[in-house]
């Protein structure tokens, strides 16, 4: 399997996800796919350097891209062109209120997707949390949040920084989830109506398997999968 390219910038990791389609941010299934593994030591969490940690936000705002825990419950991208595709597998063809009156989504997965459609352009995960009643405790909400966005229903738009008295943003970034829709319009969803969700998956697991044809068929499945 060849070696993915080293990257060194936001503009790097942009065109290397336009070209891939789909990249790990964490060790994944497939050997050697991900960011962790082709971003040099020297950009991991060193001073006054910045690396994919900072990268992240700018990258899914330049392009749009689907961002967020989607492969095996970790972070990863997904480029534009692509995300009908993995909209329309990972969702199984069901749109969440659909998903929702079968029986196959929470009371609290709904309280967070009908919190989100009343604050167009997002909200901070914080704010998020607030809304949907969890007062300060985090018991419940990192599951939830997980489920939806491996179910591809809800992603992550930006990553925002508080700043300090001189105006210079400082601590981790806080994530601001929105859903897919928001982020890339509604017609995104517009393959559904004309391809099964297992069609979808075909054609992301031949495009998978031209890009790293020595990786092994379950590992392929396991990331598209998710798990």
């Amino acid at each position: 399997m060849n070696r993915l390219p080293w990257i060194r910038s936001r503009a790097e990791l942009s065109a290397l996800v336009e070209e891939l389609g789909f990249l790990p941010f964490f060790r994944s299934p497939i050997p050697g796919f991900s960011l962790a593994e082709c971003t040099p030591a020297e950009y991991w969490f060193q001073k006054d350097v910045e690396g994919p940690w900072e990268w992240k936000g700018p990258a899914i705002c330049a392009g749009p891209l689907l961002y967020g825990k989607l492969f095996c419950g970790k972070a990863g991208f997904v480029s534009r062109a692509w995300v009908p595709e993995f909209l329309n597998w990972r969702r199984e063809g069901l749109a969440f209120d659909e998903r929702y009156d079968e029986g196959a989504s929470s009371y609290r997965d709904r309280r967070v997707m009908e919190t989100l459609a009343e604050h167009p352009g997002g909200l901070l995960s914080r704010d998020l949390k607030r809304l949907c009643g969890y007062d300060g405790e985090n018991k419940g909400f990192d599951g939830v949040m997980a489920r939806l966005q491996m179910q591809t229903y809800v992603c992550v738009s930006n990553f925002e920084y508080d700043l300090d008295r001189h105006g210079r943003p400082y601590g981790w970034g806080v994530a601001r989830y929105a859903t897919p829709e928001e982020l890339f319009g509604p017609e995104i969803t517009a393959v559904t109506e004309e391809r099964d969700p297992e069609d979808s998956r075909d054609r992301m697991f031949g495009h998978l398997k031209r890009l790293f044809p020595e990786a092994d068929d379950r590992q392929i499945h396991k990331l598209l999968k998710g798990g």
